[in-house]
């Protein structure tokens, strides 16, 4: 059975102040909470046992996952670990590899057919890359597809250039072997490259998101919508004043809007009421109006 750990421990620091009301696995996007879509991800990618590591606000994530019946085993880590902690603390529950480990604020179809059998074959830690041009992405690569720069230190002739999406697979070796605390890259990538040892990577063709900040929120929002070929979207029990109209919006279920006016560009989140018009703005369920400029 493969197995897929989600990586979801962190505080979402740079998504605030929308992480000051949920924690970042579990904003809404479209229709749903960001974890869902990813675990949806993970599931399409064929993991079918899906881990979550949990630190901060786990109990709403914990609630959540168990309201929409998303099937995820939650590891809560009291202090936490890093990614590469993350990946020891859950490895009772992942199986001997490989799996997939995916970050949680990532959205995208992932290649990880070929990811899972690279690192089975290889034994090893296998990047899903974006390709850049030379020497723009966030790691360099040989001609064979090896990681030669990584966080700025070089370990070979660089051929290529790519940005890691945030999706890997682990080999058997490498699941077993995560240091109790610590990070995936610098003290997992780091040390195997300067030792002489290879991280492999495979091409990621399809479109992909890190909903890192607030900007990155919004696209990822609109990108739902225009997926859905959908001007707006208006969730069941959703309420408009009658002098109302929506564009280029999504209003979460329990939404209300009062007042007359335009309602456009605007996300908001599941319960939340506001007053018409209003432009470029993401209302949070307290009420909260967050805006942005300019409008994606």
């Amino acid at each position: 059975m493969t197995s897929a750990l989600i990586l979801a421990a962190g505080f979402g620091t740079r998504l605030r102040p929308l992480t000051e009301e949920l924690p970042k696995p579990v904003v809404p996007v479209g229709d749903r909470p960001l974890l869902a879509h990813v675990a949806a991800a993970c599931r399409r990618a064929g993991a079918q046992n899906l881990v979550a590591n949990l630190h901060h606000d786990h109990a709403k994530i914990s609630r959540v996952i168990n309201e929409l019946c998303l099937n995820i085993d939650v590891v809560v880590e009291e202090k936490i670990r890093g990614t590469a902690g993350g990946v020891a603390g859950a490895r009772h529950l992942l199986g001997q590899g490989p799996a997939l480990v995916w970050n949680g604020d990532i959205l995208t179809d992932a290649p990880a057919a070929a990811l899972l059998a690279l690192a089975a074959e290889r034994d090893a830690m296998v990047l899903a890359v974006a390709p850049r041009d030379a020497g723009a992405g966030t790691v360099g690569l040989d001609e064979a597809g090896a990681v030669v720069r990584l966080r700025g230190q070089v370990f070979g002739r660089e051929a290529r250039s790519a940005d890691y999406i945030g999706v890997m697979a682990l080999g058997p070796s490498l699941l077993a072997g995560a240091p109790e605390q610590g990070c995936l890259f610098g003290d997992v990538a780091l040390p195997r490259l300067a030792a002489g040892e290879k991280v492999w990577t495979v091409p990621a063709l399809a479109p992909w998101t890190d909903l890192g900040d607030l900007p990155a929120y919004v696209a990822a929002n609109f990108a739902w919508l225009d997926r859905r070929g959908a001007a707006s979207f208006v969730a069941p029990g959703a309420e408009l004043a009658p002098h109302v109209s929506v564009e280029r919006s999504v209003l979460g279920v329990g939404a209300k809007v009062t007042g007359t006016g335009a309602v456009t560009d605007v996300i908001a989140w599941p319960g939340a009421r506001f007053t018409a018009p209003l432009s470029r703005a993401v209302v949070l369920g307290s009420g909260r109006v967050v805006r942005f400029d300019p409008s994606p």
